[in-house]
């Protein structure tokens, strides 16, 4: 390893110090990507309640965990959703209220009986979220129905792990995150200023329509049945109904079609000039994202061309990003754009004039660290270790980005760049502002899978 050592200098930013509330806030800051529970005003037993239904979830089932946002500012003890009582929990984003409508519909539309839609496609359970109405606003993916969740509905992961148990999942990844995955790439796309990535947050939701398990459904209709029949005895449940799910929540991009599709019809029908440039950006701005969040799967590309022929890409699909290594096992996952003839283009100067001057400034790297620190710290299974693994593969895909934007390169020469991991020292700053003093140590990955492409 070389230490990569920059000549002290004045700091790029300072932060002034927020002034302190002048009173504490019934409510709580919002985590990037995370959401924050309201609860009414409790009762006095509530505290017993609370605890007794704890013991009693551990006991039995296989129900979600309580939501792990970290309280801030005394908040009163949360509730999970679903509880019947006089207190409302609801998913609520104070820094993006209209996402929180959104949200609001979606749980209006499940208490009207307009249940979530599981979606056929995919090895795991994912669900088309509608409104009142009917029409579909989200999809969302719970972190129990993950390919490898315990609840995962669909058998192909069941099979391939029972059959294959060598080739299981994927080393280089954290084990069931990819809803922080989903969401940490709407993160990364959004303070990049890529707008590919429809806006993806993590909220909980509750349906019928999930997958849970038999002790979980039994206990549902138990406490409902209590409810009916002595309203004394159910009254003191913490929660009728089943247990809550937390999960990756992504706006739904209408008007898109698969990039197979367009390809092929591009193939025979040369798309204008105008147009053709306006392609290049937009690929070109993919490319950016899946390699900063080294995405190890197959992105789900949705183009749409409106008729005044404009191009626009969603990129849809993020769950198996942010490893903790570069992947050095049996596969190697490619990135299957490479293969294309944008590919062979240098990125333009509109791409490099977007991102160049965020990803040079050490601040910028650094905060965006920070963001992905308070989305990812919400999960019950973290490990702080493990995050700033994830956080060295970034910083040095970072860094090759930036110098192939620097060099004029193209994206097919920009993933056959040496592996770069970039970790903090011991010494560097901890916090939100990087001195230029600050010491990074760079580290060439030199160790490739057994099937390598490159």
């Amino acid at each position: 390893p070389r230490p990569l050592m920059a000549e002290p200098e004045e700091p790029l930013l300072r932060l002034a110090e927020p002034p302190p509330p002048a009173a504490p806030p019934a409510i709580g800051r919002a985590a990037p990507g995370g959401a924050v529970r309201l609860s009414g005003e409790p009762r006095e037993d509530d505290d017993d309640e609370e605890e007794e239904e704890e013991e009693e979830e551990g006991a039995e089932g296989d129900g979600e965990e309580e939501p792990l946002l970290r309280p801030s500012w005394g908040r009163e003890p949360r509730r999970a959703a679903g509880h019947t009582g006089h207190a409302v929990d609801m998913n609520t984003f104070l820094d993006d209220p209209e996402f929180a409508e959104i949200i609001l519909r979606a749980e209006q539309a499940i208490e009207c009986g307009v249940f979530p839609e599981r979606i056929s496609q995919g090895s795991s359970g994912s669900y088309f979220a509608k409104d009142p109405k009917g029409k579909t606003i989200g999809v969302f993916k719970p972190k129990s129905e993950e390919p490898y969740g315990h609840l995962n509905p669909k058998w192909t992961k069941y099979f391939h792990k029972i059959c294959c148990p060598c080739c299981f999942g994927r080393g280089c990844l954290v084990p069931n995150q990819g809803y922080l995955s989903e969401a940490g790439a709407y993160l990364v796309d959004d303070k990049l200023g890529l707008g590919v990535v429809p806006k993806t947050k993590v909220v909980w939701l509750v349906s019928e329509t999930f997958n849970y398990s038999a002790i979980d459904r039994a206990k549902s209709r138990g406490k409902k049945y209590a409810l009916e029949k002595v309203p004394k005895v159910g009254k003191k449940f913490n929660r009728i109904g089943l247990p809550p799910k937390v999960g990756s929540f992504q706006l739904f991009v209408e008007g898109y079609k698969e990039a197979d599709y367009w390809l092929r019809k591009f193939e025979t029908d040369p798309l204008p000039e105008n147009t053709r440039k306006e392609f290049q950006s937009q690929f070109e701005r993919l490319v950016i994202l899946d390699y900063v969040i080294r995405n190890t799967g197959i992105i789900d590309i949705q183009w749409t061309v409106t008729e005044e022929s404009t191009i626009k890409i969603a990129a849809i699909d993020n769950g198996l990003a942010f490893p903790f290594k570069h992947p050095d096992e049996w596969r190697a996952y490619p990135f299957h754009w490479a293969w294309l003839p944008q590919a062979q283009v240098p990125f333009s100067q509109e791409t490099r004039d977007l991102v160049l001057p965020r990803i040079s400034d050490m601040n910028f790297v650094q905060d965006l660290c920070e963001d992905l620190h308070e989305l990812f710290k919400t999960d019950k299974g973290f490990d702080k270790a493990t995050f700033e693994n994830q956080m060295s593969v970034m910083r040095g895909q970072i860094l090759n980005l930036t110098q192939a934007l620097k060099d004029g390169k193209s994206p097919i020469q920009l993933v056959q760049m040496p592996r770069v991991i970039v970790e903090r020292s011991s010494t560097g700053s901890q916090g939100r502002i990087v001195h230029l003093s600050n010491a990074f140590t760079q580290t060439f990955h030199s160790r490739k899978p057994f099937f390598s492409s490159w």
